[in-house]
């Protein structure tokens, strides 16, 4: 474990010693993931939106149990118990609550009482300097390189936007994955990277080994950016079955749309109310149409199947463009140390070039 080479605004603001932010991948960033970013001296981000209200308590329970470090919890901020998961946050003492969406000034306000630092996910410049004026500490832009839900700005471009839009720190995700990643988003003026793709191909991410043997084999242009999953733009990688929804009718879609939805209200232990709430929730938050909201509920269950249950024919599997140049599964501390002393040395070198 090596000491502290980069200190910039996201270490100072959090507490951690390096600039690398794993992030909240559903499924994906448990306990395990989470505390071994943590002592390995990165800010690890505990996924909650695929997790019921007591398994979110349990789960922070186990990360404080493996580590003193800081570290982070990814909620979603337009989920009806939105509320109940910030005040869990607040009594546990987590350093950071971060957001897939916007959050409320009020839901900012409140945690910012606790000194919780709050990081919302932004995609355009205009999204940062809203949440910026409502007393967001930080964001995070993820380019369109990145896995799950993206955009199509990529990364060179969002980012300098949204740090010319803003005077607070900017965590720049989407196509990190080594020491030269870190050093070029530090060169824009970037505080840190975030990095979802390459956490996942760890010896501490709990995803079954032949799953990840599928991510190792994948090349630059094994992956695939669709709307047929949930309605919204989402890049995983390229299967058989993504092929066939890709290639599917919506009407062949409905039964098994219909029997996943199902699935995950029964996973959540949500009543119909609840679901109704979320959904209407997230169709005035982004603007969603029915048809996508009928979706929405069947992406958790899909990407469980691949991602947990290691089944690939039915499931899918989340995926930035950075998996087809990933070949190695080291630990997140092996990781960590591996990228910042990578950066550091690129600095350096870079800056042989003044005069």
């Amino acid at each position: 474990m090596i000491d502290q080479l980069l200190s910039t605004p996201l270490t100072e603001l959090t507490g951690v010693r390096h600039p690398v932010v794993q992030t909240g991948m559903g499924w994906v960033a448990g306990p395990s993931l989470v505390s071994g970013t943590a002592n390995a001296g990165g800010l690890g981000i505990l996924a909650s939106a695929t997790m019921t209200l007591p398994e979110l308590e349990q789960a922070i329970i186990e990360v404080k149990e493996r580590t003193d470090a800081p570290f982070g919890v990814n909620l979603r901020a337009d989920a009806a118990d939105a509320p109940a998961r910030c005040e869990l946050l607040i009594s546990y003492g987590v350093k950071v609550a971060s957001f897939a969406l916007a959050p409320k000034p009020e839901l900012i306000a409140r945690l910012k009482e606790h000194d919780i630092v709050v990081i919302p996910s932004v995609g355009l410049p205009k999204h940062a300097v809203k949440v910026a004026s409502w007393g967001a500490d930080a964001v995070m832009i993820q380019g369109g390189e990145g896995g799950g839900h993206t955009g199509s700005v990529p990364t060179t471009l969002l980012l300098p936007t949204v740090l010319d839009a803003v005077d607070i720190p900017v965590i720049a995700a989407g196509g990190f994955f080594d020491g030269r990643g870190l050093a070029a988003a530090l060169s824009y003026g970037a505080a840190g990277v975030g990095m979802g793709t390459r956490f996942l191909l760890t010896a501490d991410s709990r995803v079954p080994d032949t799953v990840k043997q599928r991510y190792l084999a994948a090349g630059l242009d094994d992956t695939v950016v669709t709307k047929k999953v949930d309605g919204m733009p989402h890049r995983m990688l390229r299967t058989d079955l993504v092929e066939q929804v890709e290639g599917g009718s919506g009407i062949r879609r409905l039964v098994p749309t219909a029997r996943r939805t199902l699935e995950f209200k029964r996973m959540a232990g949500m009543t119909w109310k609840q679901l109704a709430v979320d959904g209407r929730a997230m169709r005035k938050e982004q603007g969603r149409t029915l048809g996508q909201l009928a979706l929405a509920a069947n992406t958790p269950m899909m990407l469980k199947a691949g991602l947990v249950d290691g089944d690939a024919t039915a499931g899918v599997l989340a995926s930035g463009q950075v998996v087809g140049v990933i070949d190695d599964l080291p630990t997140c501390e092996e990781l960590i140390d591996r990228v910042v002393i990578e950066a550091a040395a690129a600095l350096k070198r870079a800056g042989d070039y003044l005069t």
